[in-house]
């Protein structure tokens, strides 16, 4: 798994408009850590990555994507109108989401085409239980069971991409990874 969150705190800077000085600001993070991941010389921490997500309003997800594979965020809100109506009848379900994340549920389809309402709901569960399954990870990078939890992400990793590398038709991916 390559580092891609220099390239995603530049994309997300220039998306929003902000210099590295208002970024280092905003998560108030050294000026020199930010141009660290800037230039891929600072490998960032879990806990910095949080950091700096917070600072830009979007998933600590972002700074994890491969940008090449962002063509899967083409549908948006006018592809998925429906989304609107969760939105505004389960306002539970939603409760800390950030722009990023409507944006990812927004980029999601279904078989066929948009999302349908049951489409929606299971995806919002879904997007719910994997940020409480990161918010953990994240802490437990940060402990003393670090290497632990690192071989075992790596293990599960490496099977993951072998077994999809061997199965004869790849499934076409809902979400960049």
């Amino acid at each position: 798994m390559g580092d891609h969150s220099g390239e995603n705190l530049r994309r997300l800077m220039t998306r929003m408009g902000l210099t590295i000085q208002q970024v280092a600001a905003r998560s108030r993070l050294d000026l020199r850590t930010v141009k660290g991941i800037l230039d891929g010389s600072n490998r960032p921490h879990a806990r910095t990555l949080h950091r700096l997500a917070a600072a830009l309003q979007v998933s600590p997800d972002e700074f994890f994507l491969d940008p090449s594979q962002l063509i899967y965020r083409c549908f948006d809100r006018a592809t998925n109108p429906v989304v609107a109506e969760v939105v505004e009848s389960h306002p539970a379900l939603f409760s800390g989401w950030t722009e990023a994340d409507y944006e990812e549920l927004n980029s999601r389809f279904g078989t066929g085409g948009p999302l349908t309402v049951e489409g929606t709901l299971a995806a919002v569960s879904r997007m719910n239980r994997n940020r409480k399954v990161q918010e953990k990870l994240a802490v437990l990078l940060e402990s003393a069971h670090a290497d632990l939890i690192r071989g075992i992400v790596e293990v599960m990793y490496d099977k993951v991409v072998t077994a999809e590398a061997a199965s004869p038709e790849p499934e076409r991916p809902t979400r960049p990874r």
